[in-house]
């Protein structure tokens, strides 16, 4: 092969390697954990079951996750409660920003499997709270309960923080090639911590936040 012909090859190895990775990358787009719950749940309205607002009339009780919060606070009904109303966890401690902030936020990754059956993801993510601690774990539909893993499999590399601009993005390599029984779930930690391979106590200080199911 003349040095002219190898040269006309190379351009074409790289272009059909990046058709392949192209045509076997999966896009997804995250979507509130909110809207997600209520309609997999069959809600008669839509609820957030994560945060909650202020509610004098509300008694303590079990919410809708099976997790208790105190008297004095509800889970946010999305339809009805103002966007400005504050946001609080379920011992009624504000988590700092209103209803319009926590459901604003935005996200799509991307999923490519790689070498040894791993999925290569890069997500992105707008409307975060600035300077916001997150995770991202891998829901597990076909457990019962529903198991959360870390989506990096370790809880070394799936935590992030946003920057001042509310936006972030992380690039994770998944044990496994993620399928239609799974999901990558946002957390938000309100405590600012990092908690490895748990999510952290749910509606305390961990606060799922968007959710991408796998199709």
């Amino acid at each position: 092969m003349s040095p002219f012909a190898k040269w006309l090859v190379i351009p074409v190895l790289f272009f059909s390697v990046a058709a392949i990775a192209q045509e076997t990358s999966q896009h997804v787009t995250f979507v509130t954990h909110a809207a997600f719950f209520s309609k997999e749940t069959n809600q008669p309205k839509r609820l957030d079951p994560q945060v909650f607002v202020r509610d004098s009339a509300a008694p303590a009780a079990v919410g809708p996750q099976g997790i208790e919060h105190v008297a004095g606070v509800r889970s946010v009904l999305i339809d009805s409660d103002a966007k400005s109303t504050l946001v609080m966890n379920a011992k009624d401690e504000p988590l700092g920003f209103n209803l319009g902030q926590w459901l604003g936020a935005k996200g799509s990754a991307t999923i490519t499997p790689v070498a040894d059956r791993k999925a290569k993801i890069t997500a992105s993510f707008s409307g975060l709270r600035p300077d916001g601690h997150y995770s991202l774990f891998e829901n597990h539909f076909d457990q019962k309960p529903i198991g959360f893993t870390p989506l990096d499999g370790t809880g070394e590399r799936n935590n992030f923080i946003a920057d001042k601009s509310g936006r972030a993005k992380i690039t994770v390599t998944a044990p496994s090639m993620l399928t239609k029984v799974n999901a990558i779930l946002l957390v938000y930690h309100s405590d600012g911590k990092d908690h490895g391979t748990e999510r952290g106590p749910i509606e305390i200080a961990a606060h799922h936040q968007l959710i991408a199911p796998i199709e």
